[in-house]
């Protein structure tokens, strides 16, 4: 999938009014999640996406030890990113999750996933806007 691709289905998906805000949802999610991945997962999901995406996920990974951070952390720091309450996040994050999916492997997927708590598993699910425990 290319970039212009990726950024349609997310702006789509999350009912975003522009490209822009498309691009900021994405680049928060990506970096954030690629800085609680360990053992090479950012740089193998960057891999397989194309040069704009993976920069996001390089940006994120930059910070050498992987995260520890809860889902509750993981939204609070993606909405603090891309400027939105966390409501919001929430939906943009499981839309952004949803054409990662797309986008690359299932193999890379379920790596991804390997590495997160059950309580992330939520925002993996397709077309889910039910609400999260969220402790703000």
């Amino acid at each position: 999938m290319q970039h212009d691709e990726f950024i349609g289905h997310v702006q789509q998906r999350a009912r975003l009014a522009s490209r822009g805000d498309a691009e900021r949802a994405t680049q928060a999610v990506l970096q954030t999640l690629a800085e609680r991945l360990a053992g090479g997962a950012a740089e193998n999901l960057a891999s397989e996406l194309p040069a704009h995406l993976a920069g996001y996920v390089m940006q994120g990974e930059l910070g050498g030890e992987p995260q520890s951070m809860t889902v509750d952390e993981f939204l609070h720091r993606v909405a603090e990113r891309e400027g939105v309450d966390l409501p919001k996040a929430v939906f943009h994050v499981r839309a952004v999750l949803e054409v990662l999916g797309e986008a690359v492997s299932e193999g890379q997927m379920r790596k991804i996933r390997a590495q997160l708590p059950e309580e992330w598993d939520p925002l993996f699910e397709s077309g889910s806007e039910g609400e999260m425990d969220l402790r703000m």
